[in-house]
């Protein structure tokens, strides 16, 4: 009687301890930005770029303008759940952007939400969707996650392109989603799974 032949499945990478301990990878030589994860010495030019970016931000979204909340930032994206990468030019390191993977659950659902916002002197210049695509293979390569999250308010056409370039398709609506700005807004759902990047997970 012959045995019967036993399948397993390849073991699940090891993910980091911490998503912030992950080091994104470099980008190929053609792309103008890499991602580097947020340090506390990035308080002074991530204040000074989020006060001259105002306009441009709100009121989609509201970044850390003093040195409190940058701490808050900070400290959080030292836990387990959550990571902020910052897309910064190849050519003399500024910060052109940033892009938040927070509210990471594992398990069977291995999710997380990004949120992302571009820095006024650097916008309209491509920087953030090579940002974009980056922190997404980042998301599903050493971040080990099967789907990403991008509530977007519906009028923010320029942040809804930036996800549909990326590969993000519209989920659905979500009417009264979020309290920004002291008012709670509708937002549209867009997502992205690894299978979109051809990425196996089963």
């Amino acid at each position: 009687m012959r045995r019967p032949v036993l399948l397993r499945r390849p073991h699940a990478p090891r993910l980091p301890a911490r998503p912030g301990d992950a080091v994104p990878a470099q980008p190929p030589a053609d792309q103008r930005v890499a991602l580097r994860v947020l340090e506390r010495s990035d308080r002074g030019e991530f204040l000074r770029l989020a006060a001259e970016s105002r306009d441009l931000h709100r009121p989609w979204t509201y970044p850390p303008e003093r040195a409190d909340q940058f701490e808050e930032l900070f400290a959080r994206s030292r836990r387990e759940d959550c990571v902020c990468l910052l897309g910064c030019l190849r050519e003399g390191g500024d910060i052109a952007g940033v892009l938040i993977v927070s509210q990471i659950v594992r398990g069977a659902f291995q999710s997380a939400y990004l949120g992302y916002y571009a820095h006024q002197h650097h916008a309209g210049h491509g920087y953030m969707r090579e940002a974009m695509l980056q922190a997404v293979d980042h998301a599903f390569g050493p971040l080990g996650l099967h789907r990403l999250e991008a509530n977007i308010q519906p009028a923010n056409h320029a942040s809804i392109a930036l996800a549909r370039s990326a590969g993000f398709r519209l989920e659905g609506f979500s009417p009264r989603y979020l309290l920004i700005g002291g008012q709670w807004r509708d937002h549209e759902r867009y997502a992205i799974t690894a299978d979109d990047r051809g990425i196996d997970r089963s």
